[in-house]
């Protein structure tokens, strides 16, 4: 089983803290798609023996995308790659795209999960963000969407300047009363070279605080779980049934192919990436040519990058899969690594939990996993950087 990402490069304006690749004039829209189509045509012996269970339009905005556009884009991965009988099929979008007309018209594409950039319900947040959607447009797409997806996850961030506890709360109480299935949410970062990094350098823009992040990251937690929600990774809450499976796909190691400019992609042995320059990316496809770089990943690198991602997820690292897949030294090293965490309670070692629809998965033989602790939940980036092998 295998995923596909395709990055949408566009956006109306540039939110304050974004450093994903994107641009804000539309003018080579239609060559871009063209050019993703070519794209998707090209690889598609890449993923020959694989069957693509889920496909994800992210960006960028992939909501500017029309109708038709976006038909074209799911046709061409149709009829050139294996697609299993029910994808899940995610289009990212953000509020002031999604008029009433355009969400009955993608209710009657493939498409079949909504991910919402809402980000804030307040005016005062999304004024912060510089983001292109307003208080009302965030409530009233979402009042809409309900009725014709079951499937929808919002993006909501927090640790934003001047947001208090309370309306955090609020925040996170007005996507409860929606219904909504599932919430990825994120601190508020300063990235280099974003707008926000520049405005907080130049002094006109007040630094985002930790200590609030950190109480508004046990505030998610706490109300999520309330609500019946599963914390099955740091960023991301969903209701059983309801859990994000293009995304869970990475963090399970899974094979993926990134179709557009900057899109990632991987095989478990290598990684590629496409060049970040929609110009450069049109005029070699438009040669035929692919727009890509690859690099072999070495055991070390294979083993991070499953440490990493592993201790983010409710289903942590399995220790018997360190020992198959890397080799007993890296199994000793890692525990030997990891007991001072241990020690100070922000590590565990526990009994597996099954992972979700996972064929090529190996239960463990003595089922233990090395886990975050609910204390060690904040710092999961920085553990497993600390347990990296270089």
């Amino acid at each position: 089983m295998a995923g596909i990402y395709l990055h949408i490069p566009f956006c109306k304006q540039a939110c304050y803290y974004c450093d994903f690749h994107f641009s804000t004039s539309l003018k080579k829209k239609e060559e871009l798609v063209t050019c993703l189509v070519k794209e998707l045509e090209l690889r598609k012996e890449e993923l020959q023996n694989e069957e693509i269970e889920t496909i994800y339009l992210g960006g960028g905005t992939p909501s500017l995308l029309s109708i038709q556009e976006i038909k074209l884009l799911l046709k061409t991965i149709y009829e050139n790659y294996t697609v299993v009988t029910n994808p899940e099929i995610t289009l990212e979008a953000n509020p002031d795209d999604l008029s009433e007309e355009k969400i009955i018209e993608l209710s009657k594409t493939p498409v079949n999960r909504l991910s919402i950039g809402v980000q804030s319900f307040f005016e005062e947040d999304l004024k912060m963000m510089n983001r292109a959607h307003n208080a009302y447009e965030a409530k009233n797409c979402l009042s809409v969407a309900i009725r014709y997806f079951d499937n929808i996850t919002i993006d909501l961030i927090y640790g934003i300047p001047n947001m208090s506890n309370e309306r955090w709360k609020e925040n996170l109480q007005i996507a409860f009363d929606f219904g909504i299935n599932h919430i990825s949410s994120y601190a508020l970062t300063v990235e280099p070279k974003t707008a926000l990094d520049t405005f907080i350098k130049k002094g006109t823009y007040p630094t985002p605080n930790e200590t609030v992040a950190k109480e508004h990251f046990d505030i998610l937690i706490a109300e999520t779980h309330k609500h019946g929600f599963v914390q099955y990774e740091i960023s991301n809450f969903g209701k059983p049934g309801y859990f994000s499976k293009h995304n869970t796909s990475y963090w399970l190691g899974k094979k993926y192919l990134g179709i557009g400019p900057s899109a990632h992609s991987f095989n478990t042995t290598h990684r590629s990436w496409n060049v970040a320059n929609n110009n450069k990316y049109i005029n070699l496809l438009q040669n035929s040519e692919l727009p890509n770089e690859t690099e072999k990943l070495t055991k070390e690198d294979q083993f991070n990058e499953y440490l990493m991602t592993g201790l983010r997820t409710i289903w942590g690292v399995s220790l018997t899969k360190v020992t198959q897949d890397f080799g007993q030294t890296f199994h000793d090293q890692l525990l030997q690594s990891a007991q001072k965490f241990i020690n100070e309670e922000l590590l565990v070692i526990t009994h597996e939990i099954k992972q979700p629809e996972n064929k090529d998965f190996s239960p463990c033989k003595e089922g233990l996993t090395l886990k975050t602790t609910a204390k060690g939940k904040f710092l999961a980036d920085g553990l497993a950087s600390d347990l990296f092998i270089i």
